[in-house]
């Protein structure tokens, strides 16, 4: 570590958490700490500061998360090089970068899909449209050469209860976050937007949200997701626009909010002119409930995307506004970027078009099932929420594990997974609780090794609890 830096969180204001962010930011905008410079383990800055080590923790996580410091595996936290010479050195390499993890190392950060014969279909699609028409690559997208994308997304939700639409209402998105975000562009308005999330949630929701300068209130929740009385109390004290809910597939719970708790919500949204953005992007399965469009068809919004259930790397989303509010998403995503590329739209197309894509479906929600089966089979004597058909599981710690300190033991083990803290509010109370996704990706031998690998840290916790 640059022994000129001398930690100290003197004359910082707020959480301390945020003191030691703001604490390293401005080191390292002194240059007292330089890029690659090593910082302090966890405890050590800890004790200088006189402030407890999950604190610290938080800080570094925030910060790594945003791009300021970079963790490897077994060395050390560090200083990383500004995002432009990332990206520098990202277009001076020969080789194709595959972003995989460190050797031996598993990681269940997030979901990744086995290929049950997509690929094959994506490559073929490409091969064809490499004879088409220069058309499709000399001239601007516009809606009507669009149609016969919408019509495919058309079909390929059309197994859903998502009430009354057509083609023409469908918009294309980059992916499901950029979905969340041109949806928010249409419902707020005013300098201080206020929207409601579930206590434990998608950070994409909040990051959207501020993006857009908009006031982010955390509701609680119970075994049915957010709760409709906490809802109506919090709706009473906050100007509120809009709430963010994953109905289907709760994330990062894997909870499902039935019926009768969908209607609660909407009686509070309507009491309250509260508009309703219904993330479906992690359901792989037939939905189990009407969606909230369906239900409530004058506020109800449907975001979803092809990441989960066929491909991530395509950056394809859709959305869905309520009736007579197409109008506004399609200007939002219109004057937000302009539409998604034709031959990224051209290939949406024929990949939903084929004729085998629901039978290639059905094989990648088979394979995310047996490596959960493997998870339970395993994990299953603890306390542990999952479904066969959900790409992740949600583990309850036992005494004597905090979900920071059992994420980077997991680590040390070659296992990378979520903490509860990532699904909150920066300045909510997270459970003791870890989120543990599906990564068919690895041989399902290894997969069995890094379950056994979680398994004996849930069997062994430390005799002091670390804070």
């Amino acid at each position: 570590m640059n022994t000129i830096w001398q930690p100290s969180l003197d004359g910082i204001p707020g959480p301390k958490y945020q003191a030691v962010v703001a604490m390293i930011r401005s080191a390292i905008d002194g240059n007292l700490l330089t890029v690659g410079t090593k910082l302090p383990p966890v405890r050590e800055l800890a004790w200088q500061l006189s402030i407890t080590p999950g604190t610290v923790a938080r800080a570094y996580s925030i910060l790594t998360e945003e791009g300021v410091l970079e963790a490897a595996v077994g060395r050390g936290t560090f200083v990383a090089p500004p995002k432009a010479a990332v990206l520098d050195d990202v277009w001076s390499r020969d080789e194709p970068v595959r972003g995989d993890e460190p050797t031996g190392m598993v990681s269940l950060f997030s979901p990744r899909i086995p290929d049950m014969g997509q690929v094959d279909v994506i490559r073929q699609a490409m091969q064809a449209m490499a004879k088409d028409d220069p058309w499709y690559f000399l001239n601007y997208p516009t809606r009507d050469a669009y149609r016969p994308v919408r019509e495919a997304v058309q079909r390929w939700l059309s197994s859903l209860h998502l009430g009354a639409f057509t083609e023409a209402d469908v918009v294309l998105t980059h992916g499901g976050q950029n979905a969340i975000c041109a949806t928010m562009q249409s419902i707020f308005h005013g300098p201080r937007p206020v929207v409601f999330v579930e206590e434990l949630s998608y950070a994409g929701f909040r990051r959207a949200a501020e993006l857009m300068r908009a006031d982010v209130v955390a509701v609680p929740m119970d075994g049915q997701g957010m709760s409709a009385d906490a809802l109506e109390r919090l709706a009473r004290t906050h100007q509120g626009q809009a709430i963010c809910v994953t109905p289907e597939v709760q994330n990062p719970t894997g909870g499902f909010m039935p019926l009768e708790r969908r209607r609660a919500i909407i009686e509070v949204a309507e009491r309250h002119d509260l508009q309703i953005i219904e993330d479906d992007c992690y359901r792989i399965d037939t939905a189990r409930a009407p969606s909230f469009r369906a239900l409530a068809p004058e506020r109800g919004w449907h975001v979803s995307s092809v990441s989960k259930s066929l491909t991530p790397s395509l950056r394809v989303g859709f959305a869905l506004a309520p009736i007579g509010r197409s109008a506004d998403l399609r200007r939002a995503a219109e004057y937000g970027y302009f539409g998604v590329s034709q031959p990224i739209a051209e290939l949406t197309r024929r990949l939903l078009s084929h004729p085998e894509i629901f039978d290639i479906a059905a094989k990648v929600r088979g394979r995310i099932g047996e490596f959960v089966r493997v998870a339970v089979n395993v994990l299953g004597g603890h306390d542990l929420d999952w479904d066969a058909s959900v790409p992740f599981l949600w583990l309850h710690l036992p005494s004597g594990w905090r979900a920071a300190a059992y994420c980077r033991a997991a680590e040390q083990t070659g296992v990378q997974i979520r903490s509860a803290d990532e699904f909150c509010l920066r300045d909510g109370r997270a459970p003791q609780a870890v989120r543990i996704a599906i990564n068919t990706h690895v041989p399902l031998d290894q997969f069995e090794q890094a379950m056994q690998n979680l398994r004996r840290l849930l069997d062994n916790p430390p005799e002091q609890i670390s804070v």
